[in-house]
């Protein structure tokens, strides 16, 4: 167990997000609590969290074994569940009135003393502080997708958060085997700001026939040498997601980031992305 990481860590979803960052504390040693809405979800998160596992032990990753890992890993639909844990993070969808009430129903079972996170990717860290009785307790820790391949967490201070967890959060990211980029609170933080406008643009250029997806996203990973093109990212993440996020920004920061109708509309029609197998490009194989 690394000493720079909390011995008992909280999660409250256990989505995609969710249980990637259970999995991340889990692998390094964390004796881990995922909080899902009922049961089906519940068994379904542990299914993820294992399979990560699984994956991990198989690519040299921990030396733990998994029966060990998954003896530390609690799944359950219990709020209360979360009293002793020193740190929680939320990871439930980007929707204000859900992560207010979460956070507010993580807060209240927590020990004055605990940390709580949100893993937002744009909504205000200052706004939820403000929602909270103790913000200085409160930071935004914005996990990648997907989290284990990931070496980036943003990490998001709000005006209250204390300065002696802005300094933990960065040691806990470092144990992690990650990047901590710290930021101040504003919408869109650095990294969604930046990955939305880079998407949003070539949205636009594929809806005004400019190249297609496969070309536009080629330019980025070949000329701009981007891992993954701005569109397949974009499927990745989900165009729900990305929908969320840029009339989020739209309405905070302008019409710079109004969403082009072609997202609009494969929202519309259910083409999310990857989890839905086809949005920008087809999934379906």
């Amino acid at each position: 167990m690394n000493p720079n990481l909390p011995s008992t860590v909280g999660v409250l979803g256990g989505g995609r997000m969710g249980a990637g960052i259970a999995h991340a504390f889990l692998i390094n040693g964390a004796d881990v609590l995922v909080v899902e809405r009922d049961e089906a979800s519940a068994a379904a998160a542990r299914e993820r969290v294992e399979s990560a596992a699984a994956k991990s032990i198989e690519r040299g990753a921990t030396d733990a074994n998994l029966d060990e890992m998954a003896a530390r890993l609690t799944v359950t639909v219990d709020y209360d569940d979360f009293t002793d844990r020193q740190l929680v993070v939320e990871a439930v969808p980007e929707d204000w009135d859900l992560k207010v009430t979460a956070l507010r129903g993580i807060e209240a079972r927590l020990a004055e003393d605990a940390y709580l996170a949100s893993n937002t990717s744009s909504l205000s860290v200052n706004g939820l502080a403000r929602e909270l009785k103790r913000p200085q307790n409160f930071l935004g820790l914005h996990f990648f997708n997907p989290v284990p391949a990931s070496t980036l967490i943003e990490v998001v201070l709000g005006e209250q958060t204390s300065p002696d967890l802005a300094e933990t959060a960065k040691r806990w990211v470092e144990a992690l085997g990650k990047t901590a980029v710290v930021v101040n609170d504003a919408p869109g933080f650095a990294s969604s700001r930046l990955g939305v406008a880079i998407a949003l643009e070539a949205m636009r250029m594929v809806e005004e026939g400019v190249a297609s997806a496969e070309d536009i996203d080629a330019a980025m990973v070949l000329g701009y040498k981007h891992p993954t093109g701005p569109l397949r990212t974009t499927d990745i993440v989900g165009l729900d997601v990305r929908l969320g996020i840029a009339e989020y920004l739209h309405s905070t920061l302008g019409e710079r980031f109004a969403p082009p109708q072609i997202l609009k509309d494969k929202v519309a029609r259910g083409e999310l992305g990857r989890k839905t197998g086809k949005g920008f490009f087809d999934w379906a194989e």
